[in-house]
């Protein structure tokens, strides 16, 4: 495992003179991103060695070949194949970023790894540009009013592909009467009930009810009233915002958010075997939302970093604002339904109900393995925790991070 890295500051005292409180907040450039010793940001090296060293020893125990995860987990469930890649993953791995500059690492930040259901922030991100833009014109608006019908296509190009089951080489995933009524923020707030098969994966298949006899036949709940993680219903999402942004969500994300933002050039976003589509001429591949079944994104924790300190910043990256205020005011309001979901993965902390040691207006955007970006605007702190075992170990590390802090 790689060594604790608590990193040696590069700025000279003379250089760190020149910047008083009131300086613009620093913003890392691409390529590179300044590192400074704890003590000069306000954090006792000790204790912030000690919080790493319990992540460390907190690693997820489930295996790094996550085919072989996948197959002791939601392989397991009806339908339950993998259809996308499946990266093995390695060490436990962090980063701890105060006031914009680096204080610590751990294991490999530059590992290229999926960061499971993280993903679906990106999901997310990309609707509220799409909202930003006017091409969604309100989150209250029913998906169906955005929808055209959907032609598959094979991977390689040479015929059409049917789902299953039963369902026709034309998608039209908001056509049933309950499914009209759904909105985009229905969707965003995984409180749809949305029904249906997409990519091969009924809805019902996805961490199914134990009376098998209800997956076909229990009747719909009302939109927004009850909450439910789902991940084809998540792709669904995926597929609409596809359709609004007529061209792939790789590019949008890339152009708007990752370049502007330094990421690398090796984060790649993935979809399923079977989600192609015909868009405008050309196939296009339909991602997903994590990697639930395989795909989804696979970045390093250097990138993960990167999107935490532009969500704790509201959306503003140096001078030019990536995504609205009103839209991160959004992803940051709780659900009715589960008072610590936001937007897509935006976990929120109302009564420090998500995590008893962190801030009210802290945050967390979060994936199986465990992948965690924790956001605390008030204490100037993102962390990216890779392969943490549990939510409370989050919350442990957390304590420890915060008490380092003078």
């Amino acid at each position: 495992m790689s060594a604790t890295t608590l990193v040696v500051g590069l700025t000279s005292p003379a250089s760190a003179q020149k910047k008083s409180a009131s300086a613009a907040p620093y913003v890392p450039p691409a390529g590179g991103w300044e590192r400074r010793s704890p003590s000069a940001l306000g954090m006792d090296s000790v204790k912030l060695a000690d919080a790493i060293a319990f992540a460390i020893s907190k690693e997820s125990k489930s295996p790094r070949d996550l085919e072989l995860n996948h197959l002791q987990t939601f392989g397991r469930e009806p339908l339950g194949d993998a259809i996308g890649p499946l990266p093995p993953r390695g060490d436990a791995t962090g980063i701890i970023v105060r006031k914009g500059y680096v204080v610590a690492t751990w294991g490999d930040p530059d590992a290229e790894e999926i960061t499971n259901s993280v993903t679906k922030s990106f999901v997310s991100t990309v609707v509220g540009l799409a909202v930003d833009d006017g091409r969604i014109r309100s989150v209250h608006d029913t998906v169906a009013k955005y929808m055209p019908p959907i032609v598959r296509a094979r991977p390689n190009g040479t015929a059409y592909a049917r789902d299953w089951p039963g369902t026709d080489k034309l998608l039209t995933p908001f056509d049933t009467p309950h499914n009209k009524r759904l909105t985009w923020d229905h969707l965003l707030r995984q409180v749809s009930d949305w029904e249906g098969t997409l990519w091969g994966k009924p809805e019902w298949a996805d961490r199914p009810a134990q009376n098998a006899a209800t997956w076909t036949t229990r009747p719909r709940v009302e939109p927004g009233s009850t909450y439910e993680y789902n991940d084809t219903r998540v792709n669904v999402l995926a597929l609409a915002a596809l359709q609004v942004w007529r061209r792939p969500l790789p590019e949008v994300l890339r152009e708007r958010i990752m370049d502007p933002i330094g990421a690398s050039n090796t984060w790649r976003w993935y979809g399923y075997d079977n989600s192609w589509i015909v868009l405008d001429g050309r196939e296009v591949q339909s991602v997903s939302g994590g990697g639930h079944w395989g795909g989804g994104m696979v970045l390093n924790a250097w990138d993960m970093a990167r999107f935490g300190l532009l969500t704790q910043r509201r959306g503003v990256w140096g001078d030019k604002r990536l995504l609205s205020d009103a839209w991160v005011t959004q992803a940051l309001t709780p659900t009715p339904a589960q008072k610590t979901y936001g937007y897509m993965n935006w976990f929120v902390n109302p009564d420090r109900a998500y995590l008893a040691a962190a801030p009210v207006e802290a945050f967390v955007h979060v994936g199986a393995g465990n992948n965690f970006i924790y956001v605390d605007p008030v204490n100037d702190v993102v962390a990216v925790m890779r392969w943490m075992d549990t939510t409370a170990s989050l919350n442990s590390f957390v304590e420890k991070v915060l008490a380092s802090l003078r």
